[in-house]
């Protein structure tokens, strides 16, 4: 990989914030924002017991920071170890049977010789991306909902408010849909993430996020601004949001460079 201390300019900056909500007593959610792994898991399993799956999740990743010559094979099988991780502290305390947690994230690793974004999810749990103003889904949803969207049962805004919205049909934690799957893109200097739980998601619409995106060029200020919406809009999860920048010339080939990361924390809230 290219020494990024070699490509002046050039720089990942991250955000991240994380809000109980209006409605949850205590938060699920977790966040990783560190040295070029990015990630947010959503717990389930309640009683605390999802706020420890999500915490496995995010400690079992952050393994892979500072690893050299990082694989996207390496990223799935961490995946796989957090699930084991997971089941085997559900057999340790049996009180926690039924907890999991989704997990999404990003992550800089060498393909072909030169360093990509593998971009990853398990879960409802999604990652954005945005270029030149436009934003896309990279992720899809592992959920009944995005089943009855692909088969047409359902349109894109009727399962925003489906009463089986918040069923995910894979998650860290379960012997069988744990897999992940995972994209490999090029960076692409200006471009930017955004990396979420469904608490954005169930209640601000795409657009909303393109447009707090556009008035938030800081990555800090927008996750913050992201989760706000959220909450004002309802609140009814947990909301967590990382916004990764990838500061650069609009458009320049980065296929053969390494970014310098600037790691931080997750923000929170109400709730903290």
């Amino acid at each position: 990989m290219v020494d990024p201390d070699e490509l002046p300019g050039l720089l990942l900056r991250v955000g991240a914030t994380t809000d109980t909500g209006r409605v949850r007593a205590h938060n699920e959610d977790a966040a990783l924002a560190e040295g070029g792994i990015f990630l947010v898991a959503d717990g389930m399993g309640g009683h605390a017991a999802g706020e420890v799956a999500s915490g496995i999740a995010v400690e079992t990743m952050r393994d892979l920071v500072g690893r050299a010559d990082l694989t996207t094979d390496d990223v799935s099988r961490q995946l796989v170890h957090a699930n084991e991780r997971i089941l085997s502290a559900v057999s340790s305390h049996p009180e926690r049977t039924g907890m999991g947690t989704t997990a999404a994230g990003l992550a800089l690793v060498t393909a072909g010789g030169s360093d990509h974004w593998a971009i990853f999810n398990v879960g409802d749990s999604r990652v954005y991306r945005s270029i030149s103003g436009s934003l896309t889904q990279v992720t899809v949803d592992h959920s009944e909902v995005q089943e009855l969207v692909e088969a047409g049962v359902i349109t894109p805004a009727e399962a925003r408010v489906h009463p089986a919205r918040n069923v995910v049909t894979r998650s860290l934690g379960t012997e069988h849909a744990y897999q992940a799957d995972v994209w490999v893109l090029p960076p692409f200097a200006g471009e930017r993430f955004v990396i979420c739980s469904d608490g954005l998601t169930n209640e601000v619409s795409d657009d909303v996020v393109r447009e707090i995106l556009q008035a938030n060029p800081d990555p800090q200020a927008a996750s913050e601004e992201l989760v706000r919406a959220a909450v004002e809009a309802g609140g009814r999860d947990n909301v967590t949001v990382v916004v990764v920048n990838l500061d650069g010339d609009v458009g320049d080939d980065l296929s053969e460079t390494s970014p310098r990361a600037e790691a931080t924390a997750p923000r929170g809230r109400r709730g903290e």
